[in-house]
């Protein structure tokens, strides 16, 4: 324990993660608003924006399960549009420590969403390959695989996940924890945009 009278040393972030290889690679989030204008009707941004400090870090924690994010997004208020409140949420994303991304994850599970949408021959089998991959993953990682999936159609899903987590398993642990920090600023980004336009 170091003595009081010396100062702590600062979190230190993580890396940030390498370029994806071409299986890793994700479609484009959507491009931002011409102008930086915000999208027509953004009543959950309003709602941060209005909210008390604890109210507003609830709002965001389930965009990312840290809650010193949360605190640092709720901290920033009030943000003029969409654009803002994300590249706050870059921000922090990329300002995430150890025990930050740990927590994050922590909060993670695996979906259902890579199963919606799978049907044809071969689907059962690629199922069961999944949920084996899920499972080496987690064993191997100690967190849950998590990816990124806004922009691809329901029909390219399982397809996609088992391409992803089958490069990510040949990942050294430092590399794949750059990786996952990654998506989860992704998954983020899109999580805030699905809250800033919802009405509840």
């Amino acid at each position: 324990m170091q003595p009081s009278d010396i100062p702590a040393a600062p979190p230190t972030p993580l890396r940030t993660p390498r370029p994806a290889t071409p299986s890793q690679k994700l479609p484009p989030l959507p491009p931002p608003p011409p102008d930086g204008a915000a999208p027509a009707g953004t009543p959950g941004l309003d709602r941060l924006n209005g909210a008390p400090p604890d109210t507003a870090e609830a709002h965001l924690l389930p965009g990312c399960g840290s809650r010193r994010w949360a605190r640092r997004l709720a901290a920033h208020r009030p943000y003029p549009d969409l654009e803002a409140l994300l590249a706050a949420a870059d921000e922090a994303s990329y300002d995430l420590t150890a025990g930050d991304l740990d927590e994050a994850l922590a909060g993670e599970t695996v979906s259902p969403q890579p199963l919606v949408g799978a049907r044809g021959p071969g689907t059962l089998a690629a199922h069961t390959a999944l949920r084996a991959a899920h499972a080496e993953y987690e064993r191997q990682f100690r967190h849950v695989f998590v990816i990124c999936l806004d922009g691809f159609r329901d029909t390219e899903l399982l397809n996609v996940v088992l391409t992803a987590i089958h490069d990510r398993l040949g990942n050294e642990p430092e590399e794949e924890r750059a990786v996952a920090a990654e998506e989860l600023r992704r998954i983020a980004r899109g999580r805030l945009t699905r809250f800033a336009a919802s009405s509840a």
